[in-house]
């Protein structure tokens, strides 16, 4: 009786993977041209993107605390959203890096900087700076052991209306400067508080 019971439960967990495949072709074959719910879904998706385009201005009604926000060329746009000290003695500054122009638009290769490393790896946020002023210091982004920036690299070309998520990472002035100084190039500059 256990033998027969083993058995049939190989056999049916064997059927297991033959149904879903079935399961899935049917699915990717349904939704064809015949005007069920399907076709509705990415229309209204669709039309949901095109009028958060037709906005220039997207703070509106963004619950995320914006620090600073920097104006670059060609309608592109950085907000940042924090900037957070860590035990480990570096700040990581993150925020959205948006297109607000009308056209695709190519992230300048001047953001990563002048420095040879870190050209070498590819395009990055590298040329950011912190510059503390009340103790007359800048800080340059971190690097790993291979010299690649600790920041976030190689962007992909941005759409209209379309934004990324970016980070960038420093090392931590001391623990009494509470504000620094934003500066990246081709950017405004920008004074943002530090947590943490």
């Amino acid at each position: 009786m256990s033998i027969r019971f083993t058995t049939r439960a190989r056999g049916g967990l064997a059927a297991w993977p033959v149904a879903i495949v079935l399961a899935f072709g049917l699915v990717g074959c349904g939704g064809g041209g015949g005007g069920g719910d399907g076709d509705d879904k990415p229309e209204a998706s669709a039309s949901a993107s095109r009028s958060s385009e037709a906005k220039p201005d997207t703070q509106e009604g963004d619950t995320t605390e914006t620090l600073a926000e920097l104006k670059g060329p060609s309608g592109l746009f950085l907000k940042v959203t924090s900037a957070e000290r860590d035990a480990g003695g570096f700040i990581t500054v993150s925020g959205e890096l948006k297109n607000d122009g009308g056209e695709t638009v190519n992230v300048p290769a001047q953001l990563s900087g002048n420095e040879t490393e870190i050209i070498r790896n590819g395009s990055s946020l590298g040329g950011a700076t912190l510059v503390d002023s009340k103790g007359k210091k800048r800080y340059y982004v971190l690097r790993d052991t291979d010299g690649r920036p600790l920041t976030t690299t190689n962007f992909p070309a941005l759409k209209a209306g379309e934004s990324l998520p970016v980070f960038m990472q420093f090392p931590a002035p001391p623990a009494d400067a509470t504000e620094v100084t934003l500066q990246l190039p081709m950017f405004t500059t920008g004074t943002i508080k530090i947590s943490g």
